[in-house]
């Protein structure tokens, strides 16, 4: 059974590099495009819809709505192009990948203000 996770767990890895890279493929429709920015977001996002901490709930967000997210991005792709991004994806892995500290600063920026706003909202409503 563990064996079976570590594959499927490294399915969806490959599944993810894939994405990113049609999402940077010219011929990305762009509603696939804005569904895949969201979809990766997401998934390497340091920050959880759910912390991992709360039982049962702050594990299915990864393992119920991230595979659900990316089965909807890649049906959302055209199919000659993610079966070029699976091969290029297949051929990259075992490489280490060039990481981009500027997407990493966007996505927390993007919490940090959503957070904001949260508050913002949560005060309005509680303040005497």
């Amino acid at each position: 059974m563990i064996q079976t996770l570590r594959t499927w767990a490294r399915g969806i890895k490959r599944e993810l590099l894939a994405l990113s890279l049609a999402y940077r493929d010219s011929r990305t429709p762009w509603y696939a495009r804005v569904w895949a920015a969201f979809v990766l977001a997401y998934a390497f996002s340091p920050i959880d819809l759910t912390p991992d901490f709360i039982p049962v709930l702050g594990l299915l967000d990864d393992a119920l709505l991230l595979p659900l997210g990316i089965a909807l991005a890649l049906r959302l792709m055209l199919a000659p192009m993610m079966a070029d991004a699976r091969v290029r994806a297949e051929a990259m892995e075992g490489q280490a990948r060039p990481t981009r500290v500027t997407g990493a600063v966007v996505v927390v920026l993007l919490w940090l203000l959503l957070a904001r706003l949260v508050g913002q909202a949560v005060w309005r409503h509680v303040r005497p």
